[in-house]
C-alpha cells in the first residue's frame, strides 16, 4: 500500500515549523473510518491551523454539499456516556461571545470523497490556550445562525487536544 501524501506537512515541514498542539481525531461507532489529525502552530498574534481528515461522511451524489462543522469544544475528553463524545461538553468559548463567534468556532470542511484538508489562521486563540480541550467533527455543516451551536447535527468525530511532542 502506497504512504500517503500529508499536505498538512509538506506545507509546514519545510518552514521548520513545529505544531503547539495538537488533535488526533476518531470516528465514533459508526464511523469507525474517520481519522485524522488536527495541528495548532504558534503565528505572531494567534494560530495557525492544520486539519487533515479521511473518512469523513460523503454522499457520492453529483450535487451533495458533503459540509461537516468542527469546532473545538470546551470539554477535555472524548468519552462520556449516552451521546458520541458527551464528555467534550459544548463549544469552546471563554469569551461569552453569540455563535459563530465562539473562539471555538471553525471554518468548516468541505468533504471530497471523504477526505479534506483545511488551513487557516485565527486570533480567537493561541495554540497553548486549547490544549486539554476537544476538537468535533459533526455530521452535517453548521449554519453560522442557530444558537447555541449552529445546528449542525450529531458529532462523528472526536480528538483530545495535547500538546505536540
Amino acid at each position: 500500500m502506497m504512504k500517503r501524501l500529508s499536505r498538512s506537512r509538506a506545507l509546514v515541514i519545510p518552514l521548520g515549523a513545529r505544531p503547539v498542539s495538537r488533535a488526533r481525531v476518531r470516528g465514533d461507532p459508526a464511523h469507525a473510518e474517520l481519522r485524522g489529525v488536527v495541528n495548532f502552530y504558534a503565528e505572531r498574534a494567534g494560530t495557525l491551523v492544520l486539519a487533515e481528515l479521511w473518512g469523513l461522511p460523503f454522499d457520492p451524489a453529483p450535487c451533495a454539499a458533503n459540509i461537516c462543522a468542527i469546532h473545538i469544544h470546551e470539554g477535555g475528553s472524548c468519552g462520556g456516556g449516552g451521546a458520541p463524545f458527551s464528555g467534550a461538553l459544548g463549544h469552546y468559548n471563554p469569551g461569552g461571545c453569540a455563535h459563530p463567534a465562539h473562539a471555538g468556532d471553525m471554518p468548516p470542511l468541505f468533504s471530497s470523497r471523504g477526505y479534506a484538508f483545511s488551513a487557516f489562521y485565527t486570533e480567537r486563540f493561541r495554540a497553548a490556550d486549547v490544549v486539554g480541550r476537544t476538537v468535533i467533527v459533526h455530521e452535517r455543516r453548521d449554519d453560522f445562525t442557530s444558537q447555541p451551536a449552529g445546528d449542525a447535527g450529531g458529532r462523528v468525530g472526536c480528538g483530545e487536544i495535547e500538546r505536540a511532542r
